[in-house]
């Protein structure tokens, strides 16, 4: 539970951000003729809605094993960082289409308004606040080991580095005079581009943790390396692995002396088991096959 009230808190702040900023680039946006602030602004509000999708899901994850949930619910948190890649991406494509629409018109001779301080100045700020809010919220994903809460923060920072882009084309609009007001759907279009990698790599690692993907395999090796370091037990193998929210499950075979009686055999595995969660965390979902070591 204390887990999860720094995760609200973490995702509250962010959300706090989110709602001063979104109406600033809304206003700034249509108030200073400009796509690539709209564009930014529901950037903004896609950051706010995947807000509240990590309070809920991170809520329901946080709920411990039942009857209907062997394993808990840690999926849930998975889900949501699944979630956010979804929103992002719909959020990417519809601001590449409305900026490719803008330069389309602006080559076949139609005029372009020139974008306002205003709309600058709203970029400049947005820069700011979610460069930080992304630091912080980064900072405490990896300290809460919370895939959710590291999904959100990469979202502030797709969100700060999409107002640079935004700023830029702005600024060169404003600037350079009518010839360049192209500049500021240009930059809509570079930051739904951004935009775009960004949760096709969110969805990758979502996919692949929901289809259950192995571990890295540099965690898979450690995992056979601290097993065997375990005086009376060699040659771990047949490892299975996968991640349960923030939590890792690990399966595995080892082989024992033959001769051990069952009680011994039973002592060594759970000393296996022991230095596993030591090192992954004690909610790590473990289990261990013995097997004895074929006489030659």
């Amino acid at each position: 539970m204390d887990r999860n009230k720094e995760i609200y808190r973490v995702t509250m702040v962010g959300g706090a951000v989110n709602v001063v900023l979104l109406l600033f680039k809304f206003v700034a946006g249509i108030v200073g003729h400009s796509a690539a602030m709209v564009a930014d602004a529901v950037h903004s509000l896609s950051d706010f809605v995947t807000d509240i999708i990590v309070l809920l899901f991170v809520h329901i994850s946080g709920k411990p094993k039942d009857k209907s949930h062997d394993y808990g619910h840690g999926k849930f948190e998975t889900l949501a960082m699944t979630i956010i890649g979804i929103a992002l991406l719909i959020v990417a494509i519809g601001i590449v289409y409305s900026g490719l629409s803008k330069i389309i018109v602006w080559a076949q001779g139609g005029e372009l308004k020139a974008p306002g301080l205003l709309a600058l100045w709203a970029a400049l700020l947005s820069i700011v606040l979610k460069e930080a809010v992304y630091h912080y919220s980064m900072r405490e994903a990896r300290k809460l080991n919370s895939q959710a809460v590291e999904a959100n923060a990469w979202h502030h920072r797709s969100d700060a580095l999409s107002s640079v882009g935004t700023a830029v084309g702005i600024g060169g609009a404003i600037f350079l005079g009518q010839r360049w007001t192209v500049l500021d759907p240009i930059a809509s279009v570079i930051v739904g581009l951004f935009i775009t990698k960004v949760a096709i790599d969110l969805l990758r690692n979502g996919i692949g943790d929901l289809m259950e993907q192995s571990l890295p395999d540099a965690v898979e090796d450690e995992i056979l390396q601290l097993a065997a370091s375990v005086p009376g037990v060699t040659e771990p193998h047949e490892l299975r692995t996968r991640r349960l929210g923030n939590h890792y499950a690990i399966e595995l075979h080892v082989l024992m002396d033959g001769q051990m009686t069952l009680c011994e055999a039973h002592d060594k595995a759970s000393e296996v088991e022991d230095i596993l969660r030591q090192h992954y965390g004690p909610d790590t979902h473990i289990a261990v096959h013995v097997e004895p070591i074929s006489e030659q």
